[in-house]
């Protein structure tokens, strides 16, 4: 016979073929388009990829014109399907003319169903002939077994994912089309509006209020130190409210010198294992190591082609009786976690943790091959790691701690203090790195004991308002509610990045993004509630499922998608006056002195900038700080009378400061003393494009002098410099020290190893002739890149 397998992807028609062919396929080339060729079981197959969605739905040509077309008609508009890579369309069918078979093997979910069933029926392939191949990883035992038992289509999946595509089309192009020309934003800064955006934007908008809405509320805590250990009790009443209250027990406790141990208790706690990845958790938990959701779905989408982690796109928290656990550590012992697999395998019973959800379509993510980082490097082998330390975490043993309580009493008042420590690692040996250590151990005592009292402090403290979300919490957050799918929630958070709604890792919002969620929360009809989109997740459900049509649906969708509509066309005039007057204060950054024109945000193909809407008259420009997130002010600086810029970096406190670099306010702050290199320029603080922190010549570049600076913290110049290397010292806190990491001052002197006296002398002889010549400063691996990274902004 003769079959043709289509793929989504060019990574797994590669995988698919050498697996099935025993590594025996041939490659070919027509059009730009690869085919690839093999027989296995006296079979001939041919391979071709797709690259994900080749047919495109949009509306015809003659709705493109948003000013000649009602939004309102866009609702029950047509819709037609685009084929975007002919070549690949036109090979497929070809192929697919001569061949007794056609096997669909794109990822098994609704997005990968639709895409291989919308190619089948465009190219008019008898759906008879056409055959599915489900598998959830790209080994060799699932491929095999998957071709092996060929399934049926799944069209009721197609369909739920055709009505998503249909409903995000008409929800985003009539919403967008509104909401822009109302507040006359066309062209390339178009406004843009989602079914699940919306929502997941007002998330973030209605944190940032309750946030800038909060009235911290102080209170107060007595601490106690204890013994040698000096180990830490905290009052019983523990906050104190009320501030007399907290003074008058001070007050008895605070010239105490000895507490007596009223009660000592010693447990052990059983410390259960997480539960397997799913899609949104191993988002989250690569979020805390510094990779985005975005960009870790990229890279679990590479190493599921690749085959070394099952499908990552899934809700299933419970590994199926069908996965055989020890077959996958036997081949993760094929790389950098060999002795860890030995050790879990060397259990007579391996039972894994599960979570609270249950799906049969898709495993939790596991891996599926070993590697080792010297094949695979930075964040991929991050990833890779973080997954393959998940999956030995559920199946290893619980964890076990020993947990103390003591109560001490203290001129007749109760302080309480608890010791943690670890006893057995269990799970937490192969996951520990990603957890934060909690060891305080508390000395052995006997009730009636007397402890020493170190110390007694009060301390004032208030309380916090929420935090803001990152995207790992934002993403956890969407799931919780029903937001869009595993497959889109990072796509989401992406598009509000893009469309300048938020900035920061803390997604502020911008603001444009607060003034679009108010005004679609004041006229949009509930559109930026959870509760809608919620529902047509609960839909999809249901089509695929079979209890609802996909027309259904979309017509529901529809008719109340045309209600929003005409609510909103009909507030238009004071929408776009809401939107205008936020976008205005988003780029308006003060009044030129020169000219009297607004200093605004710019773009250009280098960045954007601050310039002078007076331009080409008025030539007043002014770069914006590095890597920084900016806020305007109402203030101007008292040395140039130009606006101040409120500038927020991580790890240190938020600044005001002129917009312009070369201001004596700005180059006084950041002065740390004169350049012992060229001896005519200032060292100063700097900022790379990415926003990190170094010290450089104000003479670059003619003077490349650079030190490294620590990220966090601030620093300022003690008014010296140093005697040995003549480098500027700075006050860092309450200490002092050289900036140059390579002064032989800072560094610590070895201890001696010579066995004689002679070989003594010889070292110290070095030493010496080291350390008078080492007058120069050597340079940073920063001054190699100086000419992309200089810049006074801070």
């Amino acid at each position: 016979m003769k079959k043709l397998i289509i793929t989504e992807k060019a990574n797994a028609a590669r995988r698919i073929s050498t697996i099935l062919s025993d590594g025996k396929s041939k490659s070919t080339s027509s059009g730009g388009v690869t085919v690839i060729s093999f027989e296995a079981g006296g079979d001939e197959y041919k391979v071709v990829s797709l690259r994900g969605h080749i047919i495109e739905l949009d509306y015809p040509e003659e709705y493109n014109d948003w000013s000649a077309t009602d939004p309102a008609e866009l609702v029950h508009a047509p819709q037609v399907k685009t084929v975007k890579v002919k070549s690949i369309l036109n090979t497929i069918k070809e192929l697919a003319s001569i061949a007794d078979e056609v096997i669909i093997a794109t990822d098994y979910d609704r997005e990968g169903e639709l895409i291989g069933m919308e190619t089948v029926k465009e190219i008019g392939v008898d759906l008879g002939s056409v055959k599915r191949a489900k598998f959830s990883a790209l080994t060799k035992g699932e491929v095999e077994a998957a071709f092996a038992d060929l399934a049926e289509p799944n069209e009721r999946l197609a369909d739920a994912a055709e009505a998503r595509q249909i409903i995000d089309l008409s929800w985003g192009a009539v919403l967008t089309r509104l909401i822009s020309l109302s507040s006359g934003q066309m062209g390339k800064n178009f406004m843009s509006v989602g079914r699940v955006q919306s929502p997941t934007l007002k998330l973030l908008v209605d944190r940032h209020e309750e946030i800038e809405k909060f009235e911290p509320t102080p209170f107060w805590d007595i601490v106690g130190k204890f013994g040698m250990l000096a180990f830490k009790g905290n009052h019983s009443e523990n906050p104190f409210w009320d501030k007399d209250h907290a003074d008058a027990i001070m007050a008895i406790v605070e010239d105490a010198k000895v507490g007596t141990v009223t009660s000592y208790n010693v447990e052990m706690k059983e410390e259960y294992r997480p539960a397997p990845f799913d899609t949104t958790q191993m988002q989250v938990e690569a979020n805390k190591i510094g990779i985005p959701p975005t960009t870790a779905m990229k890279l679990a989408e590479d190493l599921y082609t690749g085959g070394y982690i099952s499908y990552p796109r899934t809700e299933n928290t419970e590994y199926p009786k069908s996965l055989s656990l020890r077959a996958v550590l036997e081949k993760l012992k094929d790389g950098a976690f060999k002795n860890e697999a030995e050790e879990i395998l060397s259990q007579e019973k391996i039972i894994p943790s599960r979570g609270k959800r249950r799906t049969t379509d898709h495993p939790p993510i596991y891996p599926t091959a070993g590697a080792s980082p010297d094949k695979m490097k930075g964040d991929k082998w991050k990833l890779y790691e973080l997954i393959v330390r998940r999956f030995l975490a559920t199946v290893a043993p619980n964890s076990e701690a020993e947990i103390t309580t003591c109560t001490i009493d203290v001129a007749g008042e109760s302080f309480d203090a608890e010791g943690y420590v670890l006893k057995k690692k269990g799970w937490k040996k192969y996951y520990g790195k990603y957890l934060k250590p909690n060891d305080a151990r508390l000395p052995a005592l006997n009730v009636g004991d007397d402890v020493d009292i170190r110390s007694m402090t009060l301390v004032e403290s208030a309380t916090k308002p929420p935090y803001r979300y990152n995207q790992g919490s934002l993403i956890q957050e969407m799931d919780r509610l029903q937001l869009g799918t595993k497959s889109t929630r990072h796509d989401i958070i992406g598009k509000l990045y893009s469309r300048n709604y938020v900035q920061g890792n803390y997604m502020i919002p911008t603001p444009s993004g607060i003034a679009l969620t108010k005004a679609l929360e004041n006229h949009g009809g509930g559109i930026t509630e959870p509760d809608m989109t919620a529902k047509l997740e609960a839909d999809m459900i249901s089509i695929s499922d079979g209890e609802r049509t996909l027309d259904s649906v979309v017509k529901e969708s529809q008719d109340m998608l045309y209600k929003v509509a005409v609510q909103i066309s009909a507030d238009s005039e004071d929408i776009g006056s809401e939107i205008k007057a936020a976008l205005h204060s988003q780029q308006h950054i003060g009044i030129c002195p020169s000219c009297g024109n607004n200093l605004s945000i710019k773009r250009s193909k280098n960045g954007n900038f601050i310039g002078c809407d007076g331009y080409p008259d008025c030539k007043r420009a002014y770069p914006i700080p590095r890597g920084a997130l900016i806020q305007t002010t109402e203030t101007t600086c008292e040395v140039c009378g130009l606006p101040h810029l409120k500038i927020i970096r991580k790890g240190m406190p938020p600044s005001i400061q002129c917009i312009d670099p070369k201001c004596t306010s700005n180059t006084e702050r950041n002065d740390l003393g004169p350049c012992p290199t060229c001896e005519k320029g200032r060292i100063r603080i700097m900022y790379s494009k990415a926003g990190k922190r170094f010290a450089g010549c104000s003479e670059w570049p003619a003077c490349t002098q650079t030190y490294p600076l620590r990220p966090r913290g601030s620093l300022s110049y003690a008014g010296r410099q140093c005697t040995i290397c003549k480098s500027p010292m700075v006050n860092l806190g309450n200490t002092e020290e050289c900036i140059n990491p390579d002064c032989p001052g800072r560094k610590k002197p070895a201890k001696p190893k010579a066995k004689d006296e002679g070989e003594t002398a010889e070292k110290e002889k070095k030493t010496v002739k080291k350390k008078t010549t080492a007058r120069k400063p050597a340079k940073s691996k920063a001054a190699k890149k100086s000419d992309e990274t200089q810049d006074e902004s801070s």
